[in-house]
């Protein structure tokens, strides 16, 4: 009995002094990427703020090949909010290209500009975009927003990715690891600044990496695919060897949610994500993009949950 009586007192003691543990009812999952670009660290440091400043709201981040499963995980309910890139998620909520049916999202908040890389390595040959005709080239793992983005750049360009060029589809982790052993010439990555795997293959004693400019396919990419993509720069020093800047082609990047999600839900996720984003830039820099003023400049094709309408009205921004 006196056993019994120990047990009651500690579980009685652990309760009451974790009265946040026993209220988390509502469990939400991240879809995020692979480990070796921006949106697993980024989705790792949301979660913990969502966790830590909702009292009834428990996050995860989930590892994932980004975003075009990310789409596919929310319209099946296996994920509450992913991250994905504009032009994927566009597709998906008109149900378009490798989608096979209109997926019912809605956007949370424009995160931040996704830069494309062209990635290569001194000896290899290749100066500009049409050097890639005949390489062996990775153009992003299946299901992934980069591999869109790339095919879409390629296309720009007049090549064909299938006949003019050896395909791999490899994530950037994948990819920097190929390279460096000398198994593919060049790869493609859509990202935040700096990709940690990027700067890694950069950092490499022995290896001279370069970035293959490409800002010249935007206008082609615009006319066809509509007005989702925009020209930017890798400023000069981003990565280790990086002397110049580099123009290339940009799209962002958005936290979406399931038009299923309740009000009062995605009003307290929107409301803490801006509130506490000092403490989201210590996951990752691209952070700081974060702003209102954003929300309203046309980054997100698709349409802001109500929720997130309800915050920014309150913030005085006018959201379509």
């Amino acid at each position: 009995m006196r056993r019994v009586w120990i047990l009651g007192v500690v579980f009685s003691f652990v309760f009451s002094l974790s009265p946040a543990w026993a209220q988390k009812t509502v469990r939400l999952s991240i879809a995020t990427g692979g480990t070796g670009g921006v949106y697993y660290p980024l989705g790792g440091g949301l979660a913990n703020i969502l966790s830590k400043y909702i009292p009834y709201l428990e996050a995860t981040a989930e590892v994932t090949t980004a975003s075009v499963d990310n789409c596919i995980l929310v319209g099946k309910g296996k994920a509450e909010l992913a991250f994905v890139m504009a032009d994927t998620g566009w597709d998906a909520y008109r149900g378009r290209a490798q989608f096979k049916e209109r997926i019912p999202l809605r956007t949370l908040a424009v995160l931040y500009p996704n830069n494309m890389h062209i990635v290569t390595i001194e000896g290899k040959a290749i100066e500009k975009v049409m050097d890639l005709k005949g390489k062996r080239v990775s153009t992003g793992a299946p299901g992934s927003g980069t591999e869109i983005m790339a095919l879409r750049v390629i296309e720009a360009f007049g090549l064909d990715p299938n006949k003019e060029m050896t395909r791999d589809k490899l994530s950037v982790s994948e990819s920097a690891g190929a390279l460096k052993d000398g198994k593919i010439d060049a790869f493609f990555w859509v990202g935040g600044l700096p990709t940690a795997a990027i700067t890694d293959l950069g950092a490499t004693p022995g290896v001279r990496m370069k970035l293959i400019g490409h800002a010249e396919a935007v206008p082609k990419m615009r006319e066809k695919y509509g007005p989702l993509y925009v020209k930017g720069v890798i400023p000069v020093k981003t990565y280790p060897g990086q002397s110049m800047e580099i123009p290339i082609a940009v799209v962002w990047n958005l936290l979406i949610c399931s038009e299923n999600m309740k009000e009062s839900l995605a009003y307290d996720l929107v409301k803490t994500l801006f509130e506490h984003k000092p403490e989201l830039v210590i996951s990752h820099r691209e952070a700081t993009s974060l702003s209102l003023e954003h929300q309203a400049g046309g980054g997100s094709p698709i349409p802001f949950h109500p929720g997130a309408v309800r915050y920014f009205t309150e913030k005085g921004l006018k959201i379509k």
